[in-house]
Parts: C-alpha cells; structure tokens; sequence
C-alpha cells in the first residue's frame, strides 16, 4: 500500500516535528512506518510506501507556497507550478485536470488543500487529532492514530444500502475517520477544516444542453489518449533490478523473476476479449513512446505490449471470448501471453491475503486476480471502471423523460422487450421510468428506509426485472436480507436522518445520481482490488477511471449512452479515430463469465465458507445470525436462486473483520503498543444475537 498522511495544526507549534517525528496534544512523538518526509513545520506531510522516485513531485514558488502531486500524472513542472499559482486565489478544479491518477496537495501559507478524485479511486480521509485535523490518503493509518473503532453503523449500510450515498453518507469502517465525497476537496486552515466541492452541478430545473454526439464521443477519445500517454511517458522501471541475488542454477532471467512473484519488465494489459481492456491495449500498443519492454530486457526489442489473457479452465463458455483475444492479440506489436486457472483460482477458494484499508467484494476474488497479474508488466492496464463510466444505468431513462425526449427510450424498452418476450414490457418500463420522474429524492429515500424497516425485498428476475427494480432513488443492496432486524432499524434512522438533514441532496436527476453512485462502489472496490491483489514492483492503471475520462464521459449525451451495445460503439468510434480499424467479430458482446465463476466457486467452497461462518464476527458484531448466513451459502451452492454478490458482500466483510482484529502492527512508531485501530476489538453490542445462533 502507499498513502500520503499530514496534518493541521490550530496554531503554529502545537504539532511540531522532532527527529524522531511528531508530537501531538499528549506529548507522544509519531511518525509514520516507511515515510518520506515531503515538507515539516507546522503542517507536515509524508508520502508512505514503495513509491517510485517519479511518483512524488514537490514543486516550490517560496517556502511558504507549494504543491505536491503524488502518483501518475502528466502535467510538467511549470504546469504544477501555474497551477500553484492559481490555487493561491482559492480555484480548484484545475487542479483535478491534468491527465493521469493523482492526489494532489497545495499549501498556500497555513492553508492546505487536498483534492479528491471524481470516482473515488483515490479518496482522501480526515480526522480531528491533537487539536487540530490529520489527513491521509488510507483510513487505516488515521485509525490507528485515533484508536479508532469500528463503526457498526456503517457497517451495517455498506450491507443494507452500498450504493445509496445517504446510508453511508462520509463515514467510513472506523469510527471518527470521515471520507471526503468524490468530487470535492478537503481544506485545512490552521486545524480548521471545510469540504469544498469543485465540480459544476447541473439544474434539476433546466433541461442540460444537447451535446453533439460526434464532439462527446472525441473528447472521450481524447481523454483516453491522454491518459494512455501519460502513463507511457512516464519513465520505466525494472522491477527487482536493485535486489536480484543473481543467477540460480537451472534457471534463467523470467524463471527468477516468476518465482519472485515479480512482473515483466515494460507496459503491458489485460486482453480478455472485452471491448474495454482490448481498447487499452491496442491504443498502447499504437502510440509512439515504445510501450513494451525495457531495451536490453527480455526478449523483445522494447517495442512491444505484453498482452495478458486469462483462461478459465473450470467453467466453460469463453471460447468466444478467447478467441477474439488471440485475433486482437495477432497484432506484431503485441505479445499475448494466456494464463491457465483451474478450481485453484476460482473465487472463494483461496481467501487468505494482505489486510486491506477497507473492505470490498473483491476480497473473494483477489487471488484469482493475482494469477493473472503475476504474469503481467511492471506497469499494466486494466479495463476496470469502463461499464460504469460508459453504460446507462437503467435510472437514465427518467432523465430522458424529464427532458422531454421520449422518442430515445424506443430501442433500449424494444431490446428488454425483445428479451423477456412480453409485450407489456414497453408500458411497464415507461410507466416506472415516469414514476421516478416525478419522485422527490426524500421520497425515494423514506421509501427505502421503510422498506429495510419493513424487510421487504424483492427478487427481480432477469433483465426487465432487474431495469424494474433499479428505476428507483435508492434500493436496498443484494446482502440486505440476511441483516438482523436491529441492523436494518439502524440502517433505516441512518436514512431518515439523512433526508432531515438541510441542504442535503443528490444535486442531478436521479439517473445520474444512481450512475455517480455506482461508479463509487465500483472505484472502492477497484482500489480494494489493487492492494489485495498487488504484485510487489507492479502498478495498475485503470485510465477509465481518471478525472478526465470520468469528465469526458459525463458529457456524452444521455440518448446516446442509453442505446443497445452503445459501449462497444463508442470504444470502436474512439480506436477508429486514432486509426485502428481492424476488429474481430463479435467486438463488444456481453460475458457472463464471472457470474458463473462466482457460483461455481461458490459451489465448491461451500464447506469452508460454511466453517467461516461457525462462530462469525458479523454475529458478533449483531449484523447477521450465523446459522441464517450458514443455510444460505448452503442454498446457493445447492442452486437456490439466490443473489451471489449478496453473499458476496457478506463472505468478504467477514474475511475484512478477521484479518483487521489479527493485525499486530501499526501505522506509527514511537507510540505505545495500544496505538492502533480496534484496540479492544468487537464489543457486542446485542447479548441475544452475540453468539449468533
């Protein structure tokens, strides 16, 4: 993991830095593991982890004016210093513009500005601590700072409502440690603290501005060039260069380097037949600026892309998939490299793996991940974040009606019709879709909290049924029914506690709201994904969800995105402009892949997943009886049709909790052994359901 962390003072020299780090309100000297000190008193920072020298930049105007950009970004040091400049004066956004994935941190005198991101791939956390405010990148470290512990309540939302923003509102897993919302800033003066946002907010009043679909789909094109090039510009590394001991008898250079668990030298990416990963892929394979593999390393000529393919050997139904990867693969510039997984690999079947700073879905899947990404390149792309950036979500269609453009919900109600083959299909869709339309967000939200009091949850079956249910402000999330009555009561006041609070709304239509919301959830499990599954030496990039993409791709026009296979069109439009013709058949079609995966896995797993929940911490914690949880993964893996990525949801936050509660270290030295997060660990707080039945 690599993270910044910093903090506000009220006062110059109440927070000072020694030697040995700094000393807080009590008089204890911290100082953060593994830390480069990037600037002191009276507002220090610190960059923490394997951050690679290009990664961290300090660019100065005097000592009392700043900026720092962590992570991969392509503006120049004149460019950072202008917009140090700039951010004098109190203007943000343009500090969010430049292409690439970044944090970026401004000091103007004892002001300090911290911008997040728009997706929320890379958050930032705050917290009150000796008198003043300390921030990071990471959760964990500012809980381990606070003594923090677990925040139940948020818990139990991230269960019951992951995706709707009023349930979890800034909280995170630890009590007193508070996110800033993507989109927006975190400004420090002086110890004081204010969350501005920097993002422009449409009218619910004005109907937006038609955009021409040609220029929107450009400036996506655009934007992922840029944060291709921003990427291949960025100097290259040889992973494990400094520490190789040197040959080992019997086995060459890649022999080593794979028993190290170490990537391939250069760029390379995902290849899995998808439209999103094979974009990527061949706009880095096409651009100048030699993607592939360092000169005088490996075999090839530094030319080219190392192209990873995954083969699922325990389900079947890919050949489609696989094929179109080694027909886009054929390309000289490419090297295709297939990886082979059998049940070993499938998720739930191995579920040990690092503590990450939240938890996420992807916990299930990390190993299986870490197969594929263990053959990868020292630098790799993947396609994560394109379906939500790009696709319409089912909600969009109450955009459309509340600006009066009925006549473009004609072929997405016309393929959902033509796949349940009812013709009532048509009227019911416009009906909820008209619905949602006149719906106030407080009313969508008091509807939700009623219904988790209620516990009523429906199950809607396939792709009409699915488009039905999502036609709403906020639905209870797949795992809800399995949460204790108590549970969901508090999920339910959490909701009508946000609806009361003033000010407080979604600020876009609903459509919109549900798409931005979605988006989160997925960039947090993406980043859950990335240091679960990390490769020492190895970075992931994930362009579609840089500022700029997320941006370009807001702007395409609603009637646009919400058309059949209209992903796969934009994505064809945008290599076509950069001059790749040459697609296989089939380009785009849906896999269903990881769902069968899932239930497979789930399937064969099922006895240990059943021990796992023996004497759970979520019962403890009175989320969940484990007997109910115990004789639903019994039912899925029989067949029952039961929602997976509820089961999901649960498996994971349970792994979360166990590896949190057997952590022994800390994020600080030079405090006492106490100092970290759960100090006392879980404290139930309902005697009938601790032991969970």
């Amino acid at each position: 993991m690599r993270w910044l962390v910093g903090w506000s003072s009220t006062a110059a020299g109440a927070v000072g830095i020694g030697s040995a780090g700094a000393v807080g309100g009590d008089g204890e000297i911290v100082h953060p593991i593994g830390s480069q000190l990037l600037w002191g008193d009276p507002d220090p920072l610190w960059a923490v982890g394997d951050w690679r020298p290009d990664e961290v930049r300090v660019v100065k105007a005097d000592a009392q004016n700043r900026i720092a950009v962590l992570g991969t970004c392509g503006a120049s040091d004149e460019e950072l210093r202008l917009g140090l400049f700039t951010a004098r004066g109190g203007a943000l956004r343009h500090l969010t513009t430049w292409p690439g994935s970044y944090t970026a941190v401004v000091q103007v005198g004892r002001r300090v500005t911290v911008c997040g991101d728009l997706a929320g791939a890379r958050p930032v956390f705050h917290t009150p601590w000796a008198g003043g405010t300390a921030y990071a990148t990471a959760a964990l470290p500012l809980a381990d700072l606070i003594e923090a512990n677990l925040d139940f309540g948020h818990l139990a939302a991230l269960l019951a409502a992951p995706d709707v923003p009023a349930a979890l509102y800034e909280s995170t897993p630890y009590e007193g440690v508070r996110r800033v919302p993507p989109g927006h800033a975190l400004i420090l003066r002086a110890g004081s603290r204010e969350i501005a946002g920097y993002e422009p907010v449409a009218s619910l009043a004005v109907a937006a501005p038609s955009a021409d679909p040609g220029h929107a789909v450009d400036a996506v094109r655009d934007a992922l060039v840029d944060a291709v090039r921003a990427r291949l510009s960025a100097p290259r590394h040889v992973p494990g260069a400094d520490i190789d001991p040197g040959p080992v008898p019997g086995m060459g250079p890649a022999e080593r380097r794979a028993a190290r668990g170490m990537p391939v030298p250069g760029i390379g990416a995902d290849l899995s037949g998808g439209p999103a990963s094979g974009t990527l892929a061949l706009l880095a394979a096409g651009l100048p600026g030699r993607p592939g593999t360092v000169l005088g390393h490996g075999t090839g000529a530094g030319e080219r892309l190392v192209a990873v393919t995954f083969n699922d050997l325990a389900v079947g139904g890919q050949e489609a998939e696989l094929e179109r990867a080694g027909t886009l693969a054929a390309n000289p510039r490419l090297h295709h490299v297939v990886v082979t997984g059998g049940e070993e690999v499938l998720p739930y079947a191995d579920l040990d793996g690092p503590l990450t700073d939240e938890p996420g879905p992807s916990l299930i899947t990390a190993a299986r991940h870490r197969a594929r990404l263990a053959a990868g390149s020292a630098d790799h792309f993947t396609g994560h974040g394109a379906r939500q950036v790009l696709d319409a979500h089912p909600a969009r269609l109450a955009d459309l009606l509340m600006d009066r453009k009925r006549r473009h919900l004609v072929r997405p109600v016309a393929a959902l019709a033509k796949a349940d083959g009812s013709v009532l299909v048509p009227a019911r869709v416009y009906s909820a879709a008209r619905r949602l339309a006149r719906t106030p967000y407080r009313t969508g939200v008091e509807a939700l909290a009623e219904r988790l009091l209620r516990r009523r949850f429906d199950d809607p079956g396939g792709a009409v049924g699915a488009s039905l249910a999502a036609l709403t402000w906020a639905r209870p999330g797949p795992a809800a029914r399995w949460l204790t009555g108590e549970s969901l009561a508090e999920v339910s006041v959490l909701l009508q506690g946000a609806v009361n609070r003033s000010g407080v709304g979604p600020g876009q239509r609903p459509g919109d709201h549900r798409a931005r919301a979605a988006l989160t959830r997925y960039a947090a499990d993406v980043r859950v994904l990335e240091q679960a599954a990390e490769i020492r030496f190895q970075r992931l990039h994930a362009p579609f969800l840089d500022n700029q993409v997320v941006r370009a791709c807001r702007d395409l026009p609603e009637a646009l995105r919400v058309q059949p296979g209209a992903r796969a069109d934009i994505l064809r439009t945008v290599l076509e402009g950069t001059g790749i013709t040459d697609l296989p058949p089939g380009w785009g079609a849906p896999s269903h892949a990881s769902s069968a995966a899932a239930r497979t896995g789930l399937r064969v797993a099922a006895d240990s997943l059943v021990s796992l929940f023996d004497t759970p911490l979520l019962a403890e914690a009175g989320l969940v009886e484990a007997r109910v949880v115990r004789k639903a993964l019994r039912g899925a893996a029989a067949g029952e049709p039961l929602p997976l990525d509820g089961l999901a949801d649960l498996v994971s936050l349970e792994l979360w909790l166990r590896r949190l509660l057997s952590r022994r270290g800390t994020c600080w030295t030079g405090t006492p052994a106490r100092a970290r997060a759960v100090p006392s660990g879980i404290t139930p707080r309902r005697g009938a359901l601790a032991s969970g039945g």
